[in-house]
Parts: structure tokens; sequence; C-alpha cells
């Protein structure tokens, strides 16, 4: 009896069977995880949440605390009881030997084997159920009577005694099973939106994963470029720096030989003039005349001519060569021009749309390529460049130079716009519209092929009738054209802007209704 009483506290009151991983919400009552995660997603959008046993509410959805002595009493029970758990519930009536029950009467709190369901009554009161434990909860704690029905206004199970006389009296019921299956279809509907929206989900996680690696795989190519480069650099520099100080040193040791050589010289004429003023010393000190005057001229003894020459040979020495110094370290420049070409590393060829600048009504993909028209008002936070009015977004890259290309998917059930225009734009107000105003080009197109391209707000209608699933446009920033392109068979020339850009152009896009997608990326072209 212990045993049975306790199998009965170890039910869900959701599935009527075992606990499979309990939990408890803040009112203290346990259910099976998957349990009250179906319920709790039932009551989503209700404002409110309630506990299936005591309807505590709650306005936010309740943390679900996993109930560890619970797990482990019921991995305890079921280990105790393992053939009770193979055969399942037993019929009530086989009292000699255990039979399996294929059925639960809710009336009679006793289960039934195949014999005994035969004979059972068939009346409406006699509510059968898949075979189950009888607890408490499927009865009315006021009335003690089985819950036979559901108040659809309450959202409640009630006896019969709540439905003819108490709190539910009036309201709109339905017999349990009634209740549970439209419950059930409601319940697989939402199934079948959590399971697309997964899919959905792991269909973004999986580009967002692919855009990572190819990232990682274009930062792991940069890394190697800058290494090698700084290691060529290096190398450049340790020969630059070996050979500008070789040439010093050259420089050097040619300079110091000649100098070395007139000193020596300059130590020769210094002692031949010690020996001439020795000798004048002596002649000055004689005291015998015949002697004195008899000696050579004393301006013979000093030769001006020859300090002359000495004078030149100082000059002649010369110093370090520093302009021959200088354009060795010119190479300087080469290895700078080098370093210019080296490390510049080109930019991504994509266009992606700025999410920050989209506007409330559209709705930007993840690898921000593509814009749709979206009837919900998107989350997008109130900032300055953000596009108040419009359902419309421009491109983060922009365009200041050069010839460019690239190529759009328009809608076929909606309206687009397609051009370019100025980060001035305004963002707020009627004349933020793209060709609205004088800051922007536009290529207006629609479902039934009706095409007009707009500037200033003044428009020029294009011919009707050309089929245009993709567009391109060309950019010529110093010729100041912008044209557009149907890409039919054959290509159609659809209209060519003129006009003098004085500042960087980013692409823009308006989105009326579908969807507009920028295919490829963009590519340099010449005339």
């Amino acid at each position: 009896m212990a045993s049975a009483d306790l199998r009965q506290e170890l039910d869900c009151s959701i599935c009527l069977n075992i606990y499979t991983d309990p939990v408890t919400l803040r009112c203290g009552h346990n259910f099976c995880r998957v349990c009250i995660d179906r319920v709790l997603d039932t009551q989503e959008g209700s404002g409110v949440y309630n506990c299936p046993d005591c309807r505590a509410e709650c306005q936010e959805r309740p943390a679900l605390i996993r109930s560890i002595a619970l797990c482990n009493i019921v991995g305890s029970f079921l280990s105790t009881r393992p053939d009770q758990e193979e055969t399942g519930i037993f019929c009530t009536y086989c009292i000699h030997s255990p039979v399996p029950a294929a059925k639960t009467c809710l009336h009679f709190e006793a289960s039934l084997c195949d014999n005994h369901l035969r004979v059972h009554s068939k009346s409406a009161e006699h509510v059968l159920s898949d075979p189950t434990t009888f607890t408490v909860n499927r009865k009315y704690s006021i009335h003690k009577e089985i819950l036979k029905y559901y108040c659809t206004e309450d959202a409640a199970c009630i006896c019969v005694s709540c439905n003819l006389i108490g709190d539910h009296r009036g309201h709109k019921v339905d017999m349990l099973n009634v209740a549970s299956t439209i419950r059930k279809d409601k319940l697989r509907n939402v199934l079948q939106k959590l399971t697309r929206k997964r899919e959905e989900t792991e269909k973004r996680v999986q580009r967002l994963q692919e855009r990572r690696r190819e990232d990682q795989e274009k930062a792991a190519g940069v890394t190697e470029t800058v290494t090698a480069l700084f290691r060529d650099i290096r190398r450049q520099l340790e020969a630059l720096e070996k050979r500008v100080l070789s040439e010093i040193s050259r420089q050097e040791e040619s300079v110091s030989r000649s100098v070395s050589d007139l000193i020596q010289q300059l130590e020769i004429k210094k002692d031949e003039l010690s020996r001439k003023m020795h000798h004048i010393e002596e002649l000055c000190n004689m005291s015998d005349p015949v002697t004195v005057l008899q000696e050579p001229d004393i301006g013979d003894l000093c030769d001006t001519d020859d300090r002359e020459r000495h004078d030149d040979q100082v000059h002649g020495v010369g110093d370090l060569d520093v302009g021959l110094i200088s354009g060795k370290l010119h190479t300087l420049s080469d290895i700078i021009r080098g370093i210019n070409t080296g490390i510049y590393v080109q930019r991504a060829t994509d266009i992606l749309l700025d999410v920050n600048t989209a506007g409330y009504n559209i709705h930007i993909s993840d690898d921000m390529k593509s814009a749709s028209w979206s009837d919900i008002i998107q989350s997008h936070t109130e900032i300055p460049e953000r596009f108040q009015y419009y359902p419309q977004v421009i491109s983060t890259r922009d365009f200041p130079s050069g010839r460019h290309y690239w190529e759009v998917e328009v809608s076929k059930s909606g309206w687009w716009g397609l051009g370019m225009c100025y980060p001035s734009i305004d963002r707020r107000g009627g004349q933020s519209l793209i060709g609205d105003n004088s800051k922007s080009w536009c290529l207006y197109g629609s479902c039934n092929n009706q095409y007009s391209v707009k500037h200033d707000s003044k428009e020029i209608w294009l011919p009707d009738n050309i089929p245009c699933d993709t567009v391109r446009i060309c950019l010529d920033y110093e010729a100041g054209q912008l044209s557009f392109y149907s890409l039919c068979d054959p290509i159609r020339h659809l209209h060519t802007v003129t006009a003098t850009f004085t500042e960087p152009l980013h692409a823009a896009l308006w989105v009326g209704r579908g969807c507009i997608k920028i295919s490829g990326g963009v590519r340099k072209w010449e005339k």
C-alpha cells in the first residue's frame, strides 16, 4: 500500500505518468520538464502564466528549477520496481494474477484489462483514458467529483457540479477528451511553428558559422601576407644598413688616410723649420760679423709658396661624402613604396547593407545582403543614422572614386527602388526618400514592369514592358555617370544619369513590397 501511495506521488499531473526530468515551479508543484514547457508555451501571449495545479499566476514565464531530490527518488523507485514499469498499470479486477490494463475509468477510479473493458459501462459519465494510476488531481477538491469537463472561458478542468451549480455555471464547456483533442491540435500547430523557427535559426547559425570561417580564413591569409611583408622589410633594412655603414667606413678610412699623409708631411716640414730656427739662433749669438754676413739671406729660409701649397692640401682633404650616403638612403623610399604595395589589402568586394540606417518597416537578412518589406515594425534602435519615415537602407561601403558595377535581384511581386546617395542625405521628413532630393538618384520599378528614374523630385518615365528580374548598376564616379541595365536576354540599357558627384556615394535600396537582394559583389570595369 505504501508503495502504491509513493507511486501516485511520483506521477506528473499533466501526463499522468511517472516524472521525467522533474522540475519545480515557485509554488512548489512538480512536473515533467517537457510537459510544463508545453503548457507554458500555450500560455504565451496571454500576458500571464498559471500553474496547472494551483492556478498560481506569474506575469513572466516562470523559471524551471530542476528537482534533484525528486529525480533521485524517481530513479530509486524505478530501480526497485523494474517489472511493474515494464508491464505498466495492471487491471484492478484481475486480483488472482496481474494483467496489464488497457484503459483506466476515471469515474470508477479503476484500471481495466481488455476482458473487463468489454463489459464496462459505455455511459458518458464513465470517462476512459490511457492506463494510469488515479491521483487526487483528477477530482475537484471542493466537490470531490471526477473532473469531466473543461471550461474554455476559465481554462480549467471542472466536475459536473462546477458546471451545474458552481462558479463555471453558464460557461462554455467541452468534454475533457474533446478539449484535449483541441488543445493537442493547437499544440501541434505551435510545434510546427517552433520547428520551422528552429530550422530557420539553424540555417542562420550555419550561415553565420560559414561567414565566421570565411573571415577566419581571410584573416589568416592577411596575417600571412603582412608577416611575410615585414620579414622582407626587415631583410631589406638590414641589407641597406650594412651598405650605408660600409660606405661610411670606406669614406672615413679614405679621409683618415689622406689626413695622416698630410700630417706626416707637415711633421717633416716642422722638423725642417726647427732646424732652420736653431741655425738662425746660432747666427744671432755669433760675435764674428763676417760669418753672420756670409750666411744666405734670411728671406730665403721662409718659403711662403710652400706654406700656401700645404694650406691647399689641408683644404683638399675634404669631408665625408654626405650626398653619396644620402643617395644610398634613398633606397628607403623604394622600400616604403613596397610597403604601400605589399601591406595594402583589397577591400571586400561585397556590398553589405548598414542595419543602422534601415527604416522601421524593413528587415535586413543575416548576411546583410537582402532587404525585405515587413508589416511588423522592426525593433531597431532610434539613432540619427536611421531613416525614420521610409523603408529604405544604404550600404556600409562607399564609392569615393573609380568605375564599379554590381547587380541586384528585385522582387517580381512588389515595388522597389535602386540607386545611390550621399551620406549627408536627410534621414527624416518627406525629403529623405531616395530620388526626392538633390543628394540621391534612384531607379523605381513595380511588378507590372513600369520604371522611372528620379532625382531631386524630378521623375523620368521609362518604356514599359521590359522584363527585369536583375538590375545591373554601373558607376563611373569621375565621369559623373550612373547607369542602369536590365539583365534580360538581351541586356537592355534602361537609363544613364549624368551629374557631378561631390561626395562619396553609397548604394541605396527602397522596398515597397517584396524583397531586394544584392547578388554577387562589386567589380571594377574599364571603358
